[in-house]
């Protein structure tokens, strides 16, 4: 083992954070599922255009290797693991928010989505093939006994017949085997075994199965009512933590394989139609700076803007609750539809 060669161009936060001393310092360690530090930092040594390039593979990896991923966390979610504690809030009666958009002029739909991954159990990079396929036979039993609105049912993605995997892409729920970032970091191992999706029949109600997290669970609908997902996201997160162990620090909140969706590990977000102000991106993107979100394209990150059509979802995960995570979304929309009048 050896410190990596990084191009000249690099910019990642593995980069920047990697030293010669704190690779020596941290290339001998090995957590109890036998993950090491070559494999945390894999996926930015082979893709240098990462933003990040760190994935964990256990719970033990963010005390074992925190010289490295505390800078990055640090500098990623501007909270500093050492000194602070994450608080998390999914209680809908504190959201107190109204629908930005009740005429549906604006916002197309919303989604809200957290990653969980299941306490003593490897996260996905070093989860083997036996614990993956464990992992998904608990979790899908666990779905399989919700009731009422979440009812649903389970697809396995391996024996998929023909029209079920149609009618999930046609839902554009089916989720397809990981990019080159996600193939470096070990997650799309044994492809698609031990993989899965659950829908409830009303399809505003969507969980994901050892996709890059163990679960992510997605609440949908279209418009704006964001209150109205963070309450049926609330209650499926509730009910699923009745019969689910979820892997959750003090101080990091629900644990994940990549550092920037540590905390609340959720991620809010509105498609939305704002033709005029894309044509001032400098006001658009000021507007999201000050409420902390990013802008995506309509088919995710690295993706492009189609009609006027944008992603926008909170930034920050750690180091505030989800309710604060949601309102701050919210508010945000409601200054870019404000501006989008005025233009």
């Amino acid at each position: 083992m050896s410190y990596p060669k990084f191009p000249d161009d690099c910019r990642s936060a593995l980069c920047r954070h990697l030293t010669p001393e704190i690779y020596k310092e941290l290339a001998d360690k090995k957590t109890r599922y036998g993950y090491t530090l070559d494999q945390l930092i894999r996926s930015g040594v082979e893709n240098p255009d990462s933003s990040i390039g760190v994935y964990a593979g256990d719970e033990e990896s963010y005390t074992l290797f925190a010289p490295l991923l505390d800078p990055i966390i640090r500098e990623y979610h501007h909270f500093d693991p050492q000194k602070q504690h994450h608080v998390s809030d999914l209680d809908p009666s504190h959201l107190q928010i109204e629908n930005p958009d009740p005429e549906n002029a604006y916002i197309l739909s919303t989604r809200i989505r957290v990653g969980r991954n299941l306490h003593c159990f490897p996260l996905g990079p070093n989860l083997a093939e036996r614990e993956r396929l464990i992992v998904e036979c608990m979790v899908s039993d666990a779905l399989r006994e919700l009731g009422g609105e979440l009812a649903g049912h389970y697809y396995p993605l391996l024996g998929l017949s023909e029209a079920d995997r149609q009618q999930l892409i046609e839902d554009h729920f089916l989720f397809k085997e990981g990019d080159r970032f996600l193939e470096s970091a070990g997650l799309n191992r044994d492809w698609p075994e031990g993989r899965g999706i659950y829908h409830n029949d009303d399809k505003t109600f969507l969980v994901w199965v050892n996709e890059e997290d163990q679960l992510r669970i997605i609440s949908m609908e279209p418009g704006g009512d964001i209150a109205r997902v963070f309450t049926r996201l609330s209650h499926a997160v509730s009910e699923l933590q009745k019969r689910l162990t979820f892997a959750f620090d003090k101080r990091l909140g629900y644990l994940t394989s990549c550092p920037t969706n540590l905390g609340t590990a959720m991620r809010a977000s509105v498609h939305i139609r704002l033709p005029k102000l894309a044509g001032t991106m400098e006001r658009f993107q000021e507007i999201c700076d000050r409420h902390e979100l990013q802008i995506r394209g309509i088919h995710g990150e690295h993706s492009e803007s189609e009609g006027g059509v944008y992603d926008v979802s909170n930034r920050r995960r750690l180091g505030i609750t989800e309710v604060e995570a949601v309102r701050q979304m919210a508010e945000g929309v409601s200054e870019l539809i404000a501006a989008e009048k005025a233009l």
